[in-house]
C-alpha cells in the first residue's frame, strides 16, 4: 500500500472531508480517470480500512464516520467531474442496491457513477433492500442492467432467491453481481450461468459497451 492510499484511508478515519478532497485533487490533476480513482485510491483505503476493523484496531464508529466521509466525496467528485464534462445520453437504465441486511455500499456506489458518467439513467438504491421492493421498482422502471452487491456469506445466502426472482422479470435485465467475497469463493454454482460477476470495478469497464449493443453480444 503506498503513503497516498494511507493518508486518504487516515483522512478518512477522522472524518477530515477537506483534507481528503484534496488528496482527490491531487489524483484528478495528475490526469486519472474516474476508474483510476476509485480503485487505485478509494477502493485500496477502504480494503485497508477494512483491515484495520478484523484486526480490531479500529472500532465500528471509525469505520462509519470513514464510510460517511467517503460517501460524500464520492457525491462531491462526481458532481465537479459533471460539471467538466457531459457524457452523451447512452438511453440506457441501470438500478444498484445491496441485498437484504448488507450495509457495505460505497464499491456499488462507485459502479452506480461509473454507468451515470458514461450517459446512463440511474438508481441507487442503497443498501439493505428486501427482495419485494427490488422487485417493485425493477418492474416499474424496467432498467437494462441491475446491479446488486453483498459482502458477507450471510448476505450470500440470500443471492440465489434474488437472482432467481430477477430472471423472471419480463423485460430481462443483465445482472451484476459484486462484491469483496466475488474473487474469494465460486458463488456460479448456486446461481444462473446469466448472472454476470464483477470483481473489481475494472470489470464493469469491460461490460459496459456490450450492455449497450445488447446483452447477448459476447466479448
Amino acid at each position: 500500500m503506498n503513503s497516498q492510499v494511507k493518508h486518504f484511508a487516515d483522512c478518512l478515519l477522522s472524518g477530515h472531508q477537506d483534507a481528503a478532497w484534496e488528496l482527490l485533487l491531487e489524483e484528478i490533476h495528475a490526469g486519472k480517470s474516474s476508474l483510476e480513482i476509485y480503485q487505485q485510491l478509494i477502493t485500496n483505503a477502504l480494503i485497508y480500512i477494512g483491515q484495520l476493523w478484523e484486526e480490531n484496531r479500529i472500532k465500528v464508529a471509525d469505520e462509519h464516520l470513514a464510510s460517511a466521509t467517503c460517501d460524500f466525496l464520492l457525491s462531491r467528485y462526481f458532481f465537479c467531474r459533471q460539471q467538466d464534462k457531459k457524457a452523451q445520453p447512452a438511453n440506457k437504465k441501470a438500478m444498484f442496491f445491496c441485498l437484504e441486511q448488507e450495509q457495505h455500499y460505497l464499491g456499488l456506489k462507485m459502479a452506480s457513477l461509473l454507468f451515470e458518467e458514461q450517459g446512463w439513467e440511474t438508481r441507487f438504491l442503497g443498501p439493505n433492500l428486501p427482495l419485494e421492493y427490488v422487485l417493485n421498482m425493477a418492474e416499474s422502471w424496467r432498467p437494462d442492467v441491475i446491479g446488486l452487491s453483498f459482502t458477507t456469506l450471510y448476505s450470500a445466502d440470500k443471492l440465489s432467491m434474488y437472482i432467481a426472482a430477477l430472471e423472471e422479470l419480463a423485460h430481462s435485465p443483465a445482472l451484476l453481481v459484486g462484491g469483496r467475497l466475488i474473487p474469494k469463493y465460486d458463488f456460479s454454482s448456486d446461481t444462473s450461468s446469466s448472472a454476470i460477476f464483477i470483481e473489481k470495478l475494472e470489470d464493469i469497464q469491460r461490460w459496459m459497451p456490450i450492455f449497450v449493443c445488447g446483452k447477448d453480444h459476447h466479448v
